[in-house]
Parts: C-alpha cells; sequence; structure tokens
C-alpha cells in the first residue's frame, strides 16, 4: 500500500513536471524580445559593417541598462553576411528561426537588396542605416506601377535624393550656372545621383558643359579632367568614392580648374587621399555631422566602447535606425501583441509609417510613400585640411 502511494506520487510529480518547465520558459520567452542585426563585419567592406554593429549593439545594451521595452529585455541576435546576398538571405532565414521579431540590416546594397525581398515575403519590420539603393524598398523602380516594400525602411537618404540636393545646391548656393560632371561609369551609386542631378538642371537654372566618366579601377584622369577646364563650369560634381575622389580633385587642379567641387556622401575621409591646398573649399553631402550638439554623447559613448572615434556617418545613422525600430517596438509591445505574431510586426511597421518629425540624431524622420525619410543633409566644407560641418540643406 505505502509502495503504490510512492509510485502515484513520483507519477503524478513527473507527469506537472513539464508544465512548470513550459510555463518557466513561456514567461521567459514573454521578458525579451528578439531581433537581429545582419551585415558584414568581416571582408573588405568590414570598414562599413563594423561600424553600424557597433552602433546598433551599443544602443541595445544602453536600452537593455535602462529597463528594455516596456521592461522587457531585447535579446540581440547578430549575424555577419559577408556583404553577400546569398549569405543575408540565410542569416535571416536563421534568424527567424530563433524567434526574431524585426531586422536591422543589411549594410551594403546588394546584400540588403536580397534581404529586404526576403523579409517582404514575410511581412518582417526590416530598417537598414546605409542602403541608398531604390530596390530596398521598391520592389522594380523602373515599372510604370511601383509595388512599395511596405516593410522595409531606411534612415540614410537615396543616391538620387543626392543628385537633387546638389542641383538645388550648385544653383541657390553657389550661384552656378554651368556645371560639369565626372563620374563613375557603371556604378549605380554614381549613375543614380548623376541621373536625378540632370533631371534638376532646368529648374534650377543650370546647363552642363562637360561630362566625363571613368572605368571601376582607372587612377588616371588627365584627359577627362582636361576636357573638364577647357569647359570652364562653375561647379563640378563628383558623386564618387573618396579614394578616387581624391585623384579626381588633385588632376582637375593640375588641369588648371578651380571651379567649385561638390561631392556626395562617398567623399568622406577624402582628406587622406588629396592635398590640403587641393581640396580647400570642397563641399560634399553627408548624412552625419560630426561634432555638432545631436551628435556629442552618441560620439563619446563610442569612444568608451570601442576605443576609438566614430570612423564614418555609418555608425550614427546605425544608432538612428535602432532607435526608430525601438520606438515602433515599444508601441507594438503597448498594444499588448505578442512578439512575433503576425499581428505584432505589422504594429512595429505601422508605427514607423506613422512617424512624423521623430527625433534622431542624424536629424528627425518622417517616411514617404516609398518609406524613405524626409530629412536635411548636412554640407561638410574642407577647411585647411579638415571636414568640418558647414549647414544644413
Amino acid at each position: 500500500m505505502k509502495k503504490a502511494l510512492i509510485l502515484a506520487l513520483v507519477i503524478a510529480c513527473v507527469a506537472v513536471m513539464p508544465i512548470f518547465a513550459n510555463g518557466s520558459e513561456e514567461s521567459k520567452g514573454n521578458d525579451t524580445i528578439t531581433i537581429a542585426f545582419i551585415g558584414n563585419t568581416t571582408g573588405d567592406y568590414a570598414m562599413y559593417g563594423v561600424p553600424v554593429r557597433n552602433a546598433v549593439k551599443m544602443y541595445f545594451d544602453q536600452l537593455n541598462a535602462n529597463g528594455g521595452i516596456n521592461g522587457k529585455q531585447v535579446n540581440l541576435i547578430e549575424f555577419d553576411d559577408k556583404a553577400d546576398p546569398t549569405e543575408s538571405v540565410n542569416a535571416y532565414q536563421l534568424a527567424k528561426s530563433k524567434g526574431a521579431t524585426a531586422i536591422i540590416g543589411s549594410v551594403l546594397t546588394g546584400a540588403t537588396v536580397a534581404l529586404s525581398d526576403a523579409t517582404y515575403a514575410d511581412n518582417m519590420p526590416q530598417i537598414t542605416a546605409s542602403a541608398t539603393s531604390a530596390k530596398v524598398t521598391i520592389v522594380d523602380p523602373d515599372s510604370s506601377k511601383i509595388e512599395v516594400k511596405t516593410n522595409v525602411f531606411r534612415t540614410c537618404f537615396l543616391d538620387p535624393f543626392q543628385g537633387e540636393k546638389a542641383a538645388a545646391y550648385a544653383a541657390q548656393v553657389c550661384g552656378a550656372k554651368t556645371a560639369a560632371i565626372f563620374y563613375e561609369n557603371g556604378s549605380d551609386y554614381s549613375e543614380a545621383i548623376v541621373a536625378r542631378f540632370e533631371s534638376k538642371l532646368a529648374e534650377n537654372g543650370l546647363k552642363v558643359v562637360a561630362k566625363e566618366a571613368f572605368a571601376t579601377g582607372d587612377v588616371d584622369y588627365k584627359a577627362q579632367m582636361t576636357n573638364i577646364a577647357a569647359a570652364n563650369p562653375d561647379v563640378v560634381l563628383m558623386p564618387i568614392y573618396y579614394g578616387e575622389a581624391g585623384l579626381a580633385v588633385t588632376a582637375l587642379r593640375a588641369a588648371g580648374c578651380n571651379a567649385q567641387v561638390i561631392g556626395g556622401d562617398g567623399f568622406g575621409s577624402v582628406i587622406n587621399y588629396a592635398s590640403a591646398a587641393d581640396l580647400e573649399g570642397t563641399v560634399y553631402m553627408s548624412g552625419y555631422a560630426a561634432g555638432t550638439a545631436s551628435v556629442a554623447q552618441f560620439e563619446a559613448d563610442y569612444q568608451a566602447a570601442y576605443g576609438e572615434a566614430v570612423p564614418n556617418m555609418f555608425a550614427p545613422l546605425a544608432w538612428d535606425a535602432s532607435l526608430v525600430m525601438a520606438e515602433a517596438l515599444k508601441q507594438a509591445d503597448a498594444k499588448g501583441l505578442k512578439a512575433g505574431s503576425a499581428e505584432f510586426k505589422q504594429a512595429v511597421i505601422d508605427a514607423i509609417k506613422g512617424m512624423q518629425a521623430f527625433p534622431g540624431i542624424t536629424g528627425s524622420y518622417t517616411f514617404n510613400a516609398t518609406n524613405d525619410p524626409e530629412k536635411s543633409v548636412a554640407i561638410i566644407k574642407i577647411t585647411n585640411g579638415e571636414e568640418k560641418f558647414h549647414d544644413y540643406f
């Protein structure tokens, strides 16, 4: 009888144990919100991906230390996609299997476009800090009927937007009437800026008097700059990256052209690739104004966390991407929705879409019909060999 009673108690305990275990695991899950960072932290372009990853991690570390989202901790899982589109999609599938309810990433355009195609199919909230192609948020930008990837957002401005701003800046600030263009043939980044710049010539009273290109890998621009100098333009648009930009400005000055040079955001760090004298007065557009009041705390925290100064604009833009996503997660969670559910994901998307002048450290965020931010660009001017914030435009 006694043995039978003991056996019955043992069976009862065994039967109850899974209930307690499952309840404990469910409680743990209810106390966390899982999101994923996907980006290239190794490989040839890690100088872009690492600052993004660092800023995202720093943001959510600070957020968790201050109570998380409505008292819930954020479980940030990280994946290195090596800037490869296939790796990015594979990382996303793994992130989903681990319960991710939102994605921050990727970093470079190719990987981000592939990732956004995958997240769009699942209506998974996604935000990128750095991918500037229209294909990130639009299924086919060349189609007569635009289909927006309604779940995907960005905190950086687009390449065409820079072209539009460059044309207006040339006319309104520089007082230019004539312009020359020097761009990289076959570069999506360079050609997109040029196309929008040219589309805005008439309304800004500008005329292109010279247009020259170079092929990827070229380092001798003497012939192109000789032609540009002969046209005597008021401004020269150079929507290219800093290494080539340094060579281009050097060649332009050597050809005897003293026109105002206007660069895109790829000019960042150009001071390391040309002389201070040749670069004097050059301006370029950026999504980040280093040393200004709005980014001072971020810069100090980044230095303390990683032992180095903020290396480029990608880090503060990633902070803003994290800030935007966290606010949306907070609003979705406040509705009592279960993280990971279809309703929760849609609430996150709706929260981002509904933001009006939401304050970040690189500007305020209102998202337009194609989920791109409407924000001012920072004009960086090179003076005495230093890249300094000049004004917002």
